[in-house]
């Protein structure tokens, strides 16, 4: 159940499944926990400084986003597969997970992958899916959700359902790049946490294909449309909406 201190294994995944560990990661970026809260004593942010707004207006601006709760829901379901990547990524190819508490995580709210995520100690743990229940969806996911909804109107199946569509890619694309012992592990992990209570009915596994029962608001973006495995089969018509908080 060893894993390498860099993580080196998961850059044949992809960029996506890649984060700076050990000697590469930034020691100096906040903290996730800093990002979700509560604020700690003494320190006051401002919109300027809070990790997540800034991750939010970093999305606004790229895609051109001028609703905040879309790009709210883009960015909540990027940090999300970020996550699912490399804790899944670790389980399939090594059977162990690294311990990813959000008071070691760095994160840093202007980078992309693999630049956004540090972790300075690879310490790892089981890799069965009630172990990455509790690293990812309650050490991560749960909190990332209460955070945002603080900040934005945003509805508690959206972002369930972009959790587990963010899970689905994950394994996808281990389908894909992986040894077939690992591939077949990480289907069978995303199918047990798809069950879990957190994430149950947020869409269906078939295969590797997944349908997700809610919308991420993607389609709301400027010259984008559905997703994949959205709900929708085209955009909802819909009239303009004014930005809101």
């Amino acid at each position: 159940m060893d894993l390498d201190p860099r993580l080196t294994a998961l850059r044949a995944l992809g960029g996506f499944f890649v984060l700076r560990a050990g000697e590469d990661a930034d020691r100096h970026l906040p903290t996730l926990d800093q990002a979700y809260g509560p604020r700690r004593p003494g320190v006051q942010h401002t919109p300027a400084t809070d990790p997540l707004t800034v991750r939010v207006r970093r999305v606004a601006a790229a895609l051109r986003i001028q609703e905040p709760r879309v790009a709210a829901s883009v960015a909540h379901q990027g940090l999300a597969a970020r996550l699912w990547s490399v804790a899944l990524g670790c389980a399939a190819l090594h059977g162990a997970v690294p311990d990813l508490a959000p008071s070691t995580l760095r994160w840093d709210p202007e980078g992309s992958a693999p630049d956004d995520l540090h972790l300075p100690e690879v310490r790892p743990l089981p890799g069965d899916a009630a172990t990455l229940a509790d690293v990812v969806l309650r050490g991560h996911l749960e909190l990332l959700s209460a955070a945002l909804r603080a900040r934005h109107r945003i509805a508690p199946a959206l972002l369930r359902g972009n959790a587990a569509s963010a899970l689905a890619a994950a394994a996808r694309e281990i389908t894909r790049h992986a040894r077939p012992d690992a591939a077949a592990r990480a289907t069978r992990l995303a199918g047990d946490l798809l069950d879990h209570p957190l994430l149950t009915g947020a869409g269906t596994l078939t295969g590797s294909a997944f349908r997700r029962r809610s919308c991420c608001l993607y389609y709301r973006v400027p010259g984008g449309g559905v997703c994949g495995d959205c709900c929708f089969v085209r955009p909802p018509r819909s009239s303009p909406r004014a930005p809101t908080a």
